[in-house]
């Protein structure tokens, strides 16, 4: 990644649906560059999709969660089971799988209170694998709209 590189990436994380033609404009190099640039981009996997940004409230998930999971026995078939179960679960928003005291944050967004619980009970204690949760509840995240690359 060089500096074109890096800006292109930077540009396209801020928006994502701006034209060709715009993005060279904006980094101050030929469209035809721009483009095989973008190009390059994607097939070495630095850029690895699009996506549009949703508002969860407007599609009625105000309540979010992240709940830790422990899970036995501790088996490649059971780690990548559980996994496939829980980003399965149309509640569910991310599933990570970390290492520490539990082995998995699965990031949950719901209605209300009543369908965490719902979730939480129906869902996740009457799975065999699952051997201890908990939940938090997030009153405010923020994430970043542009990751910069870090130096080596």
């Amino acid at each position: 990644m060089d500096d074109i590189d890096s800006a292109i990436v930077r540009e396209l994380q801020r928006d994502a649906r701006q034209t060709n033609r715009d993005l060279a404009r904006a980094l101050g190099i030929a469209p035809s560059t721009c483009l095989e640039r973008v190009r390059s981009l994607r097939q070495r996997g630095v850029i690895t999709g699009y996506r549009a940004t949703v508002d969860l409230k407007a599609l009625n998930r105000p309540v979010q969660a992240l709940l830790s999971v422990r899970i036995r026995p501790m088996s490649r078939e059971v780690i990548e089971g559980f996994k496939a179960y829980a980003i399965g679960l149309p509640e569910v928003l991310n599933v990570y799988v970390v290492a520490g005291g539990d082995d998995f944050l699965v990031h949950v967004a719901v209605p209300e209170v009543n369908h965490l619980h719902t979730v939480l009970m129906d869902r996740f204690s009457g799975r065999r694998e699952v051997v201890d949760f908990r939940s938090s509840v997030i009153y405010q995240h923020v994430s970043k709209d542009v990751v910069e690359p870090l130096a080596p």
